[in-house]
């Protein structure tokens, strides 16, 4: 199955956990008005399955959220987005095996952690106070997509001083260190350039 196969698979079940766990507490709360008034054992298995729907409800967010069953990858993803936003770029690299490479877009892959090294380098030298946060992360174990919202002013050497927020996604592959073996980043390029003219608008 493709990552985005994958992608779409994992946020129908979610949506389904979802209804599922919220129309189920509304027949469990339906149910309690009528059976409690029977016996009070009742009461006892009513609240057993409000806590189920609750759950039920509450994992699909979180799988719709890409934090369910990937507290490790949530876990990395955070770092990951840390490090970009650290004006330390070893820190970057160090998300990186031995011979990992880092694509942005169409350009050619930095292979390897100096040269991703120094990739990140040029952002964080155009852009001092650059931060990348979050947004979302999901995977299947090998391979995984986190999704980012990079924000950051161009006050760097030669820089026009103007304010960027953009979004994109990273498609990652793991090596069997646990590493990214490959990272393709997405973002929209033109939309870039265009916040960075003198007359741009930052979008809200």
């Amino acid at each position: 199955m493709s990552n985005k196969s994958a992608t779409v698979g994992l946020k129908v079940l979610a949506l389904l956990l979802m209804i599922g766990g919220v129309l189920g507490v509304g027949v469990a709360l339906y149910m309690a008005q009528r059976i409690l008034r029977v016996h009070w054992i009742y009461g006892v298995l009513v609240a057993g399955f409000l806590w189920l729907f609750v759950w039920l409800a509450l994992t699909g967010y979180r799988l719709w959220r890409g934090e369910a069953g990937g507290g490790k990858l949530t876990d990395f993803a955070t770092r990951y987005a840390a490090a970009w936003s650290s004006q330390n770029p070893d820190s970057l690299a160090a998300c990186y095996g031995e011979a990992g490479s880092l694509r942005v877009n169409a350009a050619e892959p930095a292979v390897g952690r100096a040269a991703i090294a120094a990739k990140a380098r040029d952002f964080m030298t155009a852009f001092p106070d650059m931060v990348v946060k979050l947004d979302a992360v999901h995977g299947d174990g090998s391979q995984a997509t986190f999704r980012w919202v990079w924000t950051g002013t161009n006050t760097g050497p030669g820089g026009a001083g103007k304010a960027v927020h953009i979004t994109g996604h990273e498609e990652w592959t793991f090596g069997a260190d646990g590493l990214i073996a490959k990272s393709q980043g997405h973002f929209d390029e033109a939309d870039y350039q265009r916040q960075l003219q003198p007359d741009a608008q930052v979008p809200s």
